[in-house]
């Protein structure tokens, strides 16, 4: 089943082309790599993805919505995560999972036993009258995955979400990302570091608001005659021309 299906997607800012007639689609408990530079595109591509930007041409569909007639039903069944992390510091985390729980609509009869299902899946259950800004920044990047995938969501939308956090942090946000797909959650992820697209099940290549390449991280090291993904990435990179998103 295909969650999230994108076809000559294209979005325009005057006579600027952000992206341009880019088509994929995305499988129902997929990681899907979604990688550029700086100015590639990406960003644009996912705003329109998640119904914040209505694309200029082309059709998309999330969570069995189109993206420009139902822009709200689509926000109503996707998760998403920036790299600033979407909670409340002056509340505490039980409070915040409260809220977002509130805010995606699930009845309030059935929030406490969610928010108990989610501190006990992270380990939080001491933690949970804690105020958020005492918590490591490690801590905070957990919770915000948790308040993004409260409702359970068909995909969640992670841009960034690792930026700032050292390895072991990043390594124990990769096993929540597994948990979630284990529980039919796609997930699409943007990532500066090159080694989690090692992590994903397909990764796609953004170069000047086209996709250059896509495909799973061991096929598209074995056609660019790589070593990792890394090496992929900068070998792509090079075409750029643009030097801002």
């Amino acid at each position: 089943m295909q969650v999230i299906e994108a076809e000559n997607l294209t979005k325009r800012f005057g006579k600027f082309t952000a992206v341009d007639s880019i088509s994929f689609d995305v499988k129902e408990g997929e990681i899907f790599g979604f990688l550029g530079a700086n100015g590639a595109g990406k960003t644009t591509a996912m705003r329109m993805l998640c119904g914040l930007i209505k694309p200029t041409s082309g059709q998309g569909i999330v969570a069995g919505y189109d993206i420009k007639k139902q822009s709200e039903n689509v926000k109503a069944n996707i998760g998403y995560m920036s790299q600033r992390f979407s909670i409340y510091e002056d509340l505490k985390v039980w409070e915040n999972l409260r809220l977002f729980a509130g805010i995606y609509g699930i009845p309030n009869r059935k929030i406490n036993d969610r928010i108990d299902e989610l501190l006990k899946r992270l380990g939080f259950e001491s933690e949970k009258d804690t105020l958020v800004k005492s918590l490591p920044l490690g801590w905070k990047q957990k919770l915000a995955f948790l308040v993004a995938i409260v409702h359970e969501p068909k995909v969640v939308f992670l841009d960034e979400p690792t930026g700032g956090v050292d390895p072991a942090s990043r390594r124990q946000f990769w096993e929540l990302i597994y948990e979630a797909t284990d529980r039919g959650i796609t997930v699409f992820v943007t990532t500066h570091y090159m080694e989690e697209a090692e992590y994903c099940n397909r990764v796609s290549i953004m170069v000047d608001g086209r996709i250059e390449a896509m495909d799973s991280p061991r096929n598209l090291k074995n056609k660019f005659e790589a070593e990792s993904m890394d090496e992929v990435f900068h070998k792509l990179a090079r075409k750029s021309t643009r030097t801002g998103d």
